[in-house]
């Protein structure tokens, strides 16, 4: 079986590595793969439907990706809390002197997140954590959940910490766990609308030598683009998809793969850093439906030196600069 939602204390060399983006912010420290253009590239350019309200984040490291998903199915709450973190002019702000850090980790007032030794508690009407697990109160926002796995406890317990501090924690819940022992553990659970991954993806190359690194980044580590494939074709609802990103060279394994599985490609964009160059990376989504002409799209991220308007679009929800 597997754990769920892993939280442990933040501590103030933690906190100094944040990565800030306009509606949330992401402590980038203990997960093995760090905030990357590939993840939200991903998380900005996958379909994502109003009526999708189960989805999935396979390989979340710091949870970016489940983050974004849940500000683009949810959008802002107008406030949350007075002590805890305030919306306000389209930005996050987090108190006059930042994060509250108390001897158990990081708190924020009665309203907002207290993450003690035994886990986490966001409010009366939200979640609480106990020790067997996560407990999801009725009112969800929307019914939306959305869960986050990781094999790796320390990119889980970032995730998880992550998601406290969000103002979609309610939704949001990361779980230590392999592909393979989250599958068992959902036998008696309903679909997924949307399952998504930025998955390792170097089969053959020069492995880096810090292990979790390698696990993060390497197929022969473990998890796998067909692994997550198999899984959708089994969990995903009758209308679900599943979106990956991935190097532009694994495009026609990586559909013949589908097609295996009872997947078919609907949409595919190719990334090129510059409009001189082939892409380099491919977001490809599959649905159970059969598509005769998949949405075919082209992203140029910079030309002259300079991010396109097409990227600042898909990413001005998100980072500071766009």
């Amino acid at each position: 079986m597997f754990k769920s939602l892993i939280i442990s204390n933040i501590d103030d060399k933690i906190l100094m590595s944040v990565f800030r983006f306009k509606k949330f912010n992401v402590v980038n420290e203990r997960s093995a793969m760090k905030v990357n253009t590939d993840g939200v590239l991903l998380g900005a350019v996958m379909t994502i439907r109003p009526s999708d309200r189960r989805l999935l984040d396979i390989g979340t490291g710091t949870g970016t990706i489940a983050l974004m998903a849940a500000q683009r199915v949810m959008g802002i709450p107008d406030q949350v809390g007075d002590d805890g973190v305030k919306i306000e002019d389209d930005r996050v702000k987090v108190g006059d002197d930042g994060v509250k850090v108390g001897d158990d980790g990081v708190m924020v007032e009665d309203d907002g997140v207290k993450i003690g030794d035994d886990g986490v508690m966001v409010g009366d009407d939200r979640v609480k954590v106990e020790d067997d697990g996560v407990m999801v109160e009725d009112d969800v926002p929307g019914g939306v959940v959305i869960d986050a796995i990781d094999i790796d406890e320390p990119s889980a317990t970032e995730a998880a910490a992550n998601f406290g501090n969000s103002p979609w924690a309610a939704a949001l819940k990361a779980h230590l766990a392999s592909l393979e022992d989250f599958a068992v553990g959902m036998h008696s659970q309903p679909g997924y609308d949307l399952i998504f991954s930025n998955p390792p993806y170097f089969d053959n190359a020069l492995q880096a030598p810090e292990e979790r690194r390698n696990a993060a980044r390497h197929t022969s580590t473990g998890l796998s683009y067909r692994e997550i494939l198999d899984f959708a074709s089994v969990h995903l609802t009758e209308q679900g998809r599943v979106a990956l990103v991935l190097p532009a060279d694994t495009e026609r394994e990586l559909t013949r793969h589908a097609r295996m599985s009872g997947l078919h490609l609907y949409k595919i964009t190719r990334i090129r850093t510059v409009p001189r160059k082939s892409p380099t990376r491919i977001i490809a989504e599959f649905s159970r439906q059969r598509t005769d002409s998949p949405e075919d799209i082209i992203l140029t991220i910079q030309n002259e030196g300079q991010y396109t308007q097409e990227y600042l679009s898909l990413t001005k929800e998100f980072y500071l600069f766009a």
